[in-house]
């Protein structure tokens, strides 16, 4: 069986008041969780069912996005920048430890692109 590598992410105003609510709630659990040295979550990511999603405070709370693992981003990022795609955020390197880029679609929908997978990580931890 293949894992998933579509993960929608899922902005909030609290996030840790999302996290709490979306486990007691609809039964998600934390899968991971990326706090600084001030204690603010810089990544969060709930299970269900063997899906995934990351709630953030990183963005617009309106707005949601999709991520999707990539095997090769390098290309990827050439073949959308060829067809035209609007880069929001060029090739980086992020501190959870994957390379991403985001773009946008013809109708205004951010998608990012990344080598973040986040079953290899639960398993190699």
């Amino acid at each position: 069986m293949s894992r998933p590598s579509i993960y929608p992410i899922v902005p909030y105003r609290d996030l840790r008041g999302a996290l709490t609510f979306l486990c007691d709630a609809f039964g998600f659990t934390s899968h991971a969780q990326i706090e600084d040295s001030a204690g603010v979550i810089q990544h969060a990511e709930l299970a269900l069912d063997g899906g995934i999603i990351m709630p953030t405070s990183a963005v617009d709370p309106a707005a949601m996005w999709l991520c999707v693992r990539v095997d090769d981003l390098e290309a990827h990022y050439d073949r959308a920048v060829e067809a035209g795609a609007r880069i929001v955020e060029e090739l980086h390197d992020t501190p959870y430890g994957s390379r991403d880029y985001s773009a946008l679609d013809p109708a205004g929908h951010r998608w990012t692109f990344t080598t973040y997978d986040p079953y290899a990580q639960a398993a190699g931890s």
